[in-house]
């Protein structure tokens, strides 16, 4: 199964953790300010992470992997937005009562129980996002729901939490990150696994992200939402696809996980046919092949010696033929042992690492393959993988290798996977466990009153399914209400029908799709906020200006700063009065067009209308105009 999924057959289900930043004026936990972002620094710090015991005396085996990979962690530093808190150096302020106040409002919005006193937790982590080595974080709501496709998507909680570094580059052993965006108040929404289709995973997603930004307490843009996404299929685990940028992406990310899982639970079929049926029954041998392969004429494996490194072949006994099993679609198993390698071994020079069957396909390779086969002992039912590198990195190779393998026998592994470009994933880190969560000390509870709550349930605004069942009431088309909402458009449509009582169709129209269009063509549309287009409807409504001029003057209101009228005037765009552009109409009517012509009543239509409302751009609304044309033509015979 490599293209095609039937998900309830395989029992596919999703869930969604949406982290959204806030839009506050400062970070969650100190004073420096939120969104301001740099491309320079001015100095470095260098951290190596070490793995704490959690309050039970258990270590995190996420934790303890990172803890594997020797990391050097770089932080590039830029003064303007950042302090001594981000860096571990002094204790954290109060946290910031604007981002809970925006993370109380988002919870309202999904009828959920708020908590009546917050409690600050610390969330370890040890990849170097974080230069503590943990998150501080807390839970704000429970128990919510939204509306989703006839029933009820469950929300089982949100938080508030420090967002995390921005990553530079992570190349071998060591991995670079900007702190700007370090310490920024996000949200994170978690649904319940209840989504049973790729589709119903972006849709929720759309939905989510709608419910967030109707609350206008939320940044937009690159990066300001991101998603991780939960799968798993029936006999199988929890997979988390990481940082999925877009809803759309989420389509194809969720089809092909269902799919690697499914055939994971082939692999392990096999594995178990084979008599792997335990971790243990994996037996692994890495060799130093380094004399051997040091002279063959393949540049990968020439490097490795001459930068005083080694080559290893690993023999995994009994798996012959199974590292080129389908996972992904253009994916095979030895992809998992490559995404493994890279990340905790840090040899990430490609090709990472070799099949031993696959190494015939390099021509004239035939004398040392017999010399590889004969030093590692290889049986009929054997493979070996080739990996090359730092000795001590080739030894964790091979480790990684036998574990990897050992997770195949019990079939999908708990892990955190990296959503690539092509709808694919790799391998990120081990699932974290309930184990890296511990009390942060540092930190006093927030009591949260009823009479806090009631206020800000009183500020709310509409939640985007009341919105989008009254903008389709008035004929707006479903893509245009999703638009709207994600865009800010809807406030402003709200508040120019209230004021200037336009028809709603008409305003969503130009608010939804025109300025779409204005947006291609160039034009600073975020410079037409609430005031600028009720001062163009204004005119409309007064009937000063057509319909069909509003694009022209919004343009130009955008472009050039002026104000609605001064625009319709440079446009030269005033309604006549209705019997000075019925002449020039009926002048159309008269000059020889409809003598001996042959078209069709709906021909002549078009071609008179289309020349009426050229002639008349901005002096007469174009429905009178072909109306008048429709009743004058009935009385021309054919």
């Amino acid at each position: 199964m490599l293209d095609r999924l039937d998900y309830e057959a395989v029992g596919l289900i999703s869930g969604l953790e949406v982290h959204q930043q806030l839009r506050t004026k400062h970070k969650l936990f100190c004073r420096c300010p939120a969104g301001l972002y740099t491309e320079t620094h001015d100095g470095e710090v260098l951290r190596h992470m070490r793995p704490t015991l959690s309050e039970l005396g258990e270590y995190d085996g996420t934790a303890l992997m990172e803890f594997k990979t020797k990391k050097e962690i770089v932080y590039l530093l830029n003064h303007l937005n950042v302090c001594t808190y981000e860096m571990d150096d002094t204790p954290p302020f109060l946290v910031n009562q604007e981002a809970i106040d925006a993370s109380i409002e988002l919870c309202l919005m999904m009828n959920m129980d708020i908590i009546d006193e917050i409690h600050i937790a610390r969330k370890q982590y040890l990849d170097g996002s974080i230069p503590t080595g943990f998150q501080r974080t807390a839970i704000i709501g429970v128990n919510g729901s939204l509306p989703f496709h006839g029933r009820d998507l469950t929300i089982t909680h949100v938080s508030v939490e420090e967002d995390s570094c921005r990553e530079v580059r992570d190349k071998g052993h060591q991995i670079v990150w900007r702190t700007d965006r370090l310490g920024m108040p996000l949200t994170e929404t978690v649904t319940g696994p209840e989504l049973r289709t790729p589709q119903e995973v972006r849709d929720a997603i759309l939905l989510c992200g709608m419910t967030a930004r109707s609350t206008q307490r939320v940044r937009t843009g690159i990066g300001a939402s991101r998603q991780d996404v939960n799968v798993s299929v029936r006999g199988g685990d929890r997979v988390e696809i990481k940082g999925v940028p877009r809803a759309g992406y989420a389509v194809k990310l969720v089809h092909n996980e269902g799919i690697r899982q499914y055939n994971l639970l082939k692999l392990r079929e096999e594995l178990h046919r084979r008599g792997f049926t335990t971790r243990e029954s994996i037996r692994v041998h890495p060799f130093d092949v380094s004399d051997i392969c040091a002279g063959a004429d393949l540049g990968f494996l020439r490097q490795a010696p001459s930068n005083g490194g080694k080559i290893f072949a690993v023999k995994v006994e009994g798996v012959a033929g199974l590292a080129l099993h389908p996972t992904q679609p253009d994916t095979t198993f030895l992809d998992e042992l490559s995404g493994r390698i890279r990340v905790i071994a840090c040899l990430d020079e490609a090709p990472i690492v070799l099949s031993g069957a696959l190494l015939p396909e390099f021509p004239g390779k035939h004398r040392m393959l017999e010399r590889l086969r004969k030093r590692v002992r290889i049986k009929e039912n054997d493979d070996y993988f080739i990996v090359f590198g730092p000795e001590e990195d080739c030894r964790t190779a091979a480790d990684e290798i036998r574990l990897r393998f050992a997770d195949a026998t019990q079939g999908i592994p708990k892990e955190t996977r990296q959503a690539l470009v092509g709808g694919f994933t790799t391998f990120e880190r081990i699932l974290p466990g309930p184990d890296r969560m511990y009390p942060d000390t540092d930190s006093p509870p927030t009591p949260v009153t009823e009479a806090r709550v009631a206020t800000l349930r009183a500020r709310l605004r509409p939640p985007p399914w009341e919105r989008i069942e009254r903008y389709m009431s008035w004929r707006v088309p479903e893509e245009t209400c999703h638009y709207l909402i994600r865009r800010g458009g809807a406030e402003i449509l709200d508040a120019v029908i209230e004021k200037t009582g336009v028809d709603g169709l008409v305003a969503a129209i130009a608010i939804g799709q025109h300025t779409r269009a204005m947006k291609r063509a160039g034009v600073p549309v975020e410079r037409l906020g609430a005031g600028e287009w009720m001062q163009i409807f204004d005119l409309l409504t007064d009937g000063r200006i057509p319909r069909e001029s509003i694009p022209v003057i919004a343009a130009s209101v955008a472009k050039d700063g002026v104000s609605a009228e001064a625009a319709a005037a440079a446009a030269g765009v005033a309604m006549e009065p209705r019997e000075r552009w019925l002449e020039s109409v009926d002048r159309l009517t008269m000059d020889g067009y409809l003598a001996g012509k042959t078209d069709t009543p709906g021909k002549r239509l078009r071609f008179l209308t289309g020349r009426a409302v050229d002639q008349l751009l901005g002096k007469a609304p174009a429905k009178d105009v072909a109306e008048y044309l429709r009743q004058k033509l009935t009385e021309v015979p054919s």
